[in-house]
């Protein structure tokens, strides 16, 4: 089946694209020594996890259920952190984990005996308080009193409580970008290893969390690679990364139909597809997803608003403009649709979930998935 015959609402993965950003990735991986994992609350697709498994080193996880899918369908090194731990969990998250990673000295504590008896790597994350972002401040965890992560006033109440705190921890964690190059990176390890280097001194490894748009192509590669070796060097320890983004970055779609064109002063198109029910980000960052073979507004001769059948008055997709006169029963296909799409959405109203396909090298669309009225129904009773 080809992309232009697939039913809508689709998400499209795209085989190639993904195995574009994984060589970027694996090239990181061996000129810097390190070890990158897929963080799965962007992108938890499993079909490709055979896949994405030949160039990475594992996968991360943000809590029980992708621990499970991520030792489940990759079966590599499996690592989480979550900013606190259910007690009914944990007897299950230590089968499943290579390394927990603690959100504060309080869950360290409490969980630390049976992560040893387990033989898991324990870590806790750090707050180094350096804050790169210039938006999207909903994704900053160093923004003022932030819950992620521990400052170093606080690591030093505690260890002054009891000087015992850190036995037993392996590595410490950060995590503070959100789309960003090496250079925001660079930054913060700077700044981590001012006000941490006493402790780092102590660990075996250091995870510097997510948020590298590593496989962008203004992304600076050399200087990550730079940046890992230096820490590696001073500090003789292994080195994780767990981007989500960069491993799907543009290598998806949602394709969509046009139902209907609604003419109230602005042009309307209503879709078949979603910002809130399909692509939640839209709202939530928010941003404009990109569009084939469109432009900005006042770029193209024709302009139109993208919305949806929904009846969330601001469910609003984008202006957008085109060379030609779009037409009911149109497709458009929205890019960059991989990440944070498919994790996230949901069927508010009752709109169907966009069913999953594989695209392959050979351009041909395998159905992965469909979802239907069992699909709704089964969440809510």
């Amino acid at each position: 089946m080809l992309l232009s015959q697939v039913e809508t609402p689709s998400y499209v993965i795209d085989e190639g694209k993904l195995i574009e950003n994984l060589k970027v990735l694996e090239r990181v991986q061996q000129e810097a020594g390190c070890k990158i994992l897929l963080a799965q609350k962007a992108f938890s697709n499993f079909c490709v996890y055979p896949l994405i498994g030949k160039y990475l080193a594992g996968t991360t996880a943000s809590g029980l259920y992708e621990a499970r899918l991520g030792k489940e369908e990759m079966g590599k090194e499996n690592h989480v952190f979550a900013p606190a731990y259910k007690e009914a969990d944990m007897d299950e998250m230590v089968k499943l984990c290579d390394h927990i990673i603690f959100n504060s000295v309080a869950q360290l504590m409490k969980y630390k005996s049976k992560c040893i008896d387990a033989g898991v790597s324990i870590g806790l994350r750090i707050n180094p308080e350096c804050s790169t972002q210039e938006d999207h401040a909903i994704y900053d965890p160093c923004a003022k009193g932030s819950r992620l992560g521990v400052t170093l006033d606080n690591l030093k109440k505690a260890l002054a409580d009891d000087s015992t705190a850190l036995d037993g921890v392996d590595g410490l964690h950060f995590h503070t970008l959100c789309e960003q190059n090496s250079d925001d990176l660079e930054t913060t390890v700077k700044v981590a290893k001012e006000k941490f280097g006493q402790y780092l001194d102590k660990m075996s490894w250091i995870n510097m969390g997510g948020g590298h748009h590593i496989s962008r192509t203004d992304y600076d590669v050399n200087r990550l690679i730079r940046v890992i070796n230096d820490v590696k060097e001073t500090y003789n320890l292994d080195v994780y990364l767990e981007p989500g983004e960069a491993i799907a970055l543009n290598a998806g779609y949602l394709v969509t139909e046009v139902l209907d064109i609604v003419d109230n002063e602005i042009k309307t198109l209503i879709l078949d597809a979603s910002a809130a029910c399909h692509m939640p980000d839209v709202l939530e960052m928010p941003y404009r997803p990109p569009l084939k073979d469109s432009g900005e507004w006042g770029e193209k001769p024709y302009e139109y608003r993208l919305s949806s059948y929904t009846c969330l008055a601001g469910d609003i997709i984008g202006d957008y403009s085109f060379d030609k006169e779009i037409k009911v029963g149109d497709r458009l296909i929205f890019e960059d649709m991989a990440i944070y799409s498919m994790v996230k959405n949901n069927t508010f109203n009752g709109i169907p979930l966009p069913n999953i396909y594989l695209l392959n090298a050979n351009g041909d669309c395998q159905l992965i998935k469909k979802f239907g009225y069992e699909d709704f129904k089964n969440r809510l009773s």
